[in-house]
């Protein structure tokens, strides 16, 4: 078996797609994107495909091995996307040649099934217990939310009252079974982390996710530790490199690689065990389409400190597509009780609508982040 062609399809509302085609026809997909850098990553595709056309889908391991380690520069958000996607569509490729799943090629399953949760409000996070009402009446055990908007360095208590009151509200309309997550999304700076952190200590939250930016994580260790409440980050580390430091300072306790960003299964799956050495959860970032989202589930089903997933269905970027549309069986992402079911179909276990996908790709996207300033001006985090 040999591959033949690698074809890159971006669509709407902000993701990329992937097409790995063989001699034997047989087909892959993957999802090699960067919000917001789309078609930086789909160029770096293409210069990978040199490395890839001609060469036997099946050697996963070799052929990653050679897309990091062969460009002598390496690791980083758009070179480990792109080798993410791609290497995504190799274990699709090799699971239908063998008439297997992902999971099953892994190694097997520890979980049939895996809980999931809901993003509420957006990044302008307004209405949030409402939301919050809808999606547990869905049957959603679980919820995370933005959870301030732009902060300075040195901000206003009404700011910091401002997230208590949002958290306090959503508590109150959910009860206190639900697990409600908490993103700063990095938009957090060291002094007031330390503010938040204390005061959202009263509402038992399953986690606090990117208090601070990854880089700025070893000047901030003794609050992280010193919280009582679990400590999440990880969707801006891309190696097991990048989690390596995070997981010896002991001041996480859930990673959160994105298997579309952190170099696709093959490097995933490396970083989940490593995670589990130190007794560290992992909860796969997934705001993405349905094939990082079935990558994700793969990764899951084999991996023992799996414990939630991120999924988009509804997420307020969602607004021309969801990730339904590209399925041909929308089905194999039916959610029950909190919980979705792994696919056990061969390769990633979905069947995309190519000719859906073709129509779309016409359409293509500029998704871009938005830019955010602080009231004097300066750019805010976003």
């Amino acid at each position: 078996m040999k591959i033949t062609r690698i074809t890159t399809f971006s669509v709407p509302p902000r993701w990329q797609f992937v097409r790995v085609e063989t001699d034997t026809g047989i087909v892959g997909w993957g999802e090699p994107v960067l919000e917001g850098r789309a078609a930086t990553v789909g160029a770096a595709v293409e210069e990978l495909s040199d490395y890839l056309v001609g060469k036997d889908p099946r050697q996963v391991e070799d052929l990653w091995t050679v897309m990091y380690r062969g460009g002598f520069y390496r690791g980083g958000p758009v070179l480990m996307s792109a080798i993410a996607g791609i290497d995504q569509a190799l274990w699709d490729i090799k699971g239908k040649a063998l008439g297997v799943s992902v999971s099953e090629l892994l190694g097997g399953r520890v979980r049939d099934r895996i809980q999931v949760y809901s993003w509420i409000g957006g990044d302008r996070p307004a209405d949030t217990a409402r939301a919050a009402r809808d999606v547990v009446a869905r049957g959603f055990k679980a919820v995370k939310m933005n959870g301030t908007e732009e902060l300075q360095f040195v901000d206003s208590w009404d700011k910091v009252e401002a997230v208590i009151e949002r958290v306090q509200a959503i508590r109150d309309a959910v009860g206190p079974s639900v697990g409600i997550g908490v993103d700063f999304h990095g938009r957090v700076h060291r002094p007031m982390a330390k503010v938040l952190l204390r005061e959202l200590e009263q509402f038992n939250l399953m986690f606090i996710e990117e208090p601070v930016l990854s880089e700025n994580l070893g000047a901030f260790l003794d609050p992280l530790r010193n919280t009582s409440t679990p400590i999440a980050l990880g969707e801006r580390l891309y190696s097991r490199w990048d989690f390596k430091t995070v997981l010896e300072s002991g001041a996480v306790d859930i990673i959160q690689p994105d298997p579309s960003h952190s170099g696709g299964i093959t490097e995933t799956r490396k970083i989940a065990a490593m995670a589990e050495a130190y007794d560290v959860a992992l909860a796969l970032h997934c705001p993405l389409g349905p094939i990082a989202l079935a990558t994700c589930l793969q990764i899951d089903a084999g991996a023992y400190n799996a414990f939630i997933q991120e999924q988009s269905l509804g997420i307020h970027y969602n607004e021309s597509n969801d990730i339904l549309d590209y399925l041909v069986d929308p089905s194999v992402f039916a959610y029950k009780d909190g919980f979705v079911d792994i696919p056990n179909s061969p390769g990633l276990g979905i069947e995309i609508n190519e000719d859906y996908v073709r129509e779309r790709a016409e359409v293509g996207h500029r998704w871009r982040n938005p830019i955010w300033r602080h009231a004097d001006g300066s750019v805010a985090e976003w």
